[in-house]
């Protein structure tokens, strides 16, 4: 492993030429990228489409490329350890996730391509940044270069990916426009944190959640399908109020707590939210899992559901999810199969309960009393830790 030093007059760290001309080079070939992507989608799709997809895709590569710049001090371990001369393989995939995202940003303020594989396209691209998201830390962990630097692009890219696949999403009717309200939550809090910091307000820390982590991973998934033409209105319009009401709870608590109405640090507040935890762990999501089993039998007592081959698999989703084993899973399965059944058939309010109970239960976990929790595990840890 390879290390750069030196310090500037000022006692800032500098970075070695060698670093400064991986990330040119880096920078430089995506945008040639973007040059060959625009040729073929003139090709397959249109090149006034294509000339736009060009202009928008090419800034949203470059603002990358101005944020990770001026973070390539951060290319270290720690504070006080010296400086990578390579970004390592795990922020170059993450910077590979940003040109994905800068390219689905291409497709903005654009109708839906037309074309059997095109229509694909935004949704797959942003697929492949969805997985080298799980991806990027892994390599960074297990190659050892984790680095400040990479906590940092890792940030900039799922905030900047979760806004252009939201806007995206609406553009093409998919989500209410209320979804962006999520998909640039992330630029509204730290908007907010540097409007405190100018008035000389004081910003408290925010002590790290697991669950911010999975939200965000669960929020990707769901904005994959809806840029897939698989499922449309109203049951994506449902499925993003469902998606977006925890999260942005979350980011409400989240503002409390850095501008200093909610003391995170007290006592006081710290046995309120331990309680809390335990009290959903122990009561709220167990019970909202048997909520979730006896909508679903209510489902199947409608007459049109009691013959249909769907039943069976609900039947066995609804055991899974009743004894919590692989109770994420089962939901996620639920999910897809109540997303079929009312793409072809009214939905009536017991319908869109459940559906909105099952991503909720999905998104906060089952709880205890869960004979598995398998699923669990692997949605929390870091891959290679």
């Amino acid at each position: 492993m390879v290390f750069c030093w030196g310090m500037r007059d000022d006692g800032s760290p500098t970075l070695s030429n060698s670093l400064n001309t991986e990330f040119d080079r880096i920078v430089g070939l995506g945008s040639v990228a973007l040059v060959v992507v625009t040729g073929l989608l003139g090709l397959a799709w249109e090149w006034k489409g294509a000339g736009q997809w060009m202009l928008q895709a090419y800034l949203l590569w470059r603002f990358v490329g101005y944020q990770a710049r001026r973070r390539l001090h951060l290319n270290r371990e720690d504070s006080d350890a010296p400086a990578y001369e390579e970004l390592g393989w795990g922020n170059r995939l993450t910077l590979l996730r940003s040109w994905l995202i800068a390219a689905v940003g291409g497709f903005l303020f654009q109708p839906w391509p037309d074309g059997v594989v095109i229509a694909y396209l935004p949704g797959i691209l942003y697929f492949i940044a969805a997985v080298l998201d799980r991806l990027d830390g892994y390599v960074a962990r297990m190659t050892g270069y984790r680095s400040l630097l990479g906590q940092e692009l890792d940030m900039v890219s799922d905030a900047l990916g979760l806004a252009v696949a939201s806007l995206l999403a609406v553009g093409y009717g998919q989500v209410h426009s209320s979804y962006l309200l999520f998909g640039l939550a992330y630029y509204l809090f730290h908007g907010g944190v540097m409007w405190r910091e100018r008035r000389g307000l004081p910003v408290y820390p925010l002590p790290s959640a697991p669950h911010r982590r999975a939200w965000a991973g669960f929020q990707m998934g769901f904005l994959v399908v809806v840029l897939w033409p698989l499922f449309g209105p109203p049951v994506t319009l449902l499925a993003g109020f469902a998606f977006m009401f925890p999260p942005l709870i979350g980011f409400l608590i989240d503002w409390l707590i850095v501008s200093g109405s909610i003391d995170r640090q007290s006592e006081s507040a710290d046995r309120f939210f331990q309680k809390l935890t335990k009290f959903g762990q122990t009561f709220a999501q167990p019970a909202l899992r048997l909520a979730v089993v006896v909508m679903m039998a209510a489902t199947l007592g409608r007459s049109e559901w009691l013959s249909d081959l769907w039943s069976g698999g609900v039947v066995v989703i609804g055991l899974l999810i009743l004894l919590g084993v692989a109770g994420r899973v089962a939901c996620l399965l639920l999910i897809v199969l109540l997303s079929w059944r009312y793409s072809g058939h009214a939905a009536c309010v017991i319908d869109l309960a459940l559906f909105c109970s099952t991503v909720w239960l999905m998104l906060l976990g089952t709880g205890r009393l869960s004979l598995w929790q398998g699923d669990e595990y692997w949605i929390n840890r870091y891959d290679g830790a």
